[in-house]
């Protein structure tokens, strides 16, 4: 993340992740109700431990957990992801990322827009945007998103306000027009990610498949290989 502190040229910002982090990776995302009973410090050792480069903290539908707790939770993970040279990205929180040093937050369309989350948190951290239409990709492109999110791929409930899903079109839309690093979302799994990575997607988010395994280190060990092609 030093290589973009303060770093103002968005296209260089944008180089910088995709070769560093996004380029062939798993991209994991926090889910405690779906953890089998494990809290997100142990299964977010277990993500690093196995390799993987980005982790998101994402509780904001978790009414049971007040923000205090997110915060303590949240300081624990970015020490861990430091340790591990990871990137820590906060769903939605902007103040919480904040707070904790995290590398930067995730937002969507119905969140602050993006240029006013920018004018917070500057320049010292990135900022993810949701995408779900070929219009959303190209206004992200003049924004500036460091990388976006595309999805759902397919359809998913672990997300209560979920789009539907938007298909493989989608994602060949922006392999061949969006130059911006990007991470294909919404029900992938161990028996879809294939279909994937034959269409060229740059990085892959699972959750439940990763955070309700048996064994999370081995999963995204297995995860990490078949994305790199090993």
């Amino acid at each position: 993340m030093k290589d973009i502190k303060e770093l103002k040229d968005i296209k260089k910002r944008r180089e910088i992740l995709k070769e560093k982090y996004f380029k062939d990776s798993i991209y994991c995302v926090t889910a405690e109700d779906f953890s089998n009973g494990r809290n997100n410090i142990e299964v977010v050792k277990s993500m690093l431990e196995a390799g993987i480069k980005i982790v998101q903290y994402r509780e904001k539908d978790n009414p049971s957990k007040y923000m205090r707790e997110k915060y303590e939770e949240c300081l624990k993970i970015r020490e861990l992801t430091k340790e591990y040279d990871a990137l820590f990205i906060i769903d939605d929180y902007a103040d919480l990322a904040m707070a904790v040093e995290a590398d930067g937050v995730h937002i969507g369309q119905k969140d602050m827009p993006i240029e006013a989350v920018r004018k917070i948190i500057g320049y010292d951290m990135i900022i993810g945007l949701s995408t779900t239409n070929k219009t959303q990709a190209n206004e992200a492109v003049n924004t500036s998103a460091d990388y976006i999110g595309i999805g759902p791929i397919f359809s998913t409930n672990t997300k209560p306000d979920a789009n539907e899903a938007v298909g493989i079109d989608y994602l060949d839309y922006v392999v061949k027009n969006i130059n911006v690093p990007f991470v294909c979302i919404g029900g992938i799994k161990l028996n879809n990610m294939d279909i994937l990575i034959e269409h060229k997607a740059m990085s892959l988010c699972m959750l439940t498949e990763i955070v309700s395994s048996e064994d999370i280190k081995s999963k995204c060990e297995l995860l990490i290989k078949k994305m790199k092609r090993l």
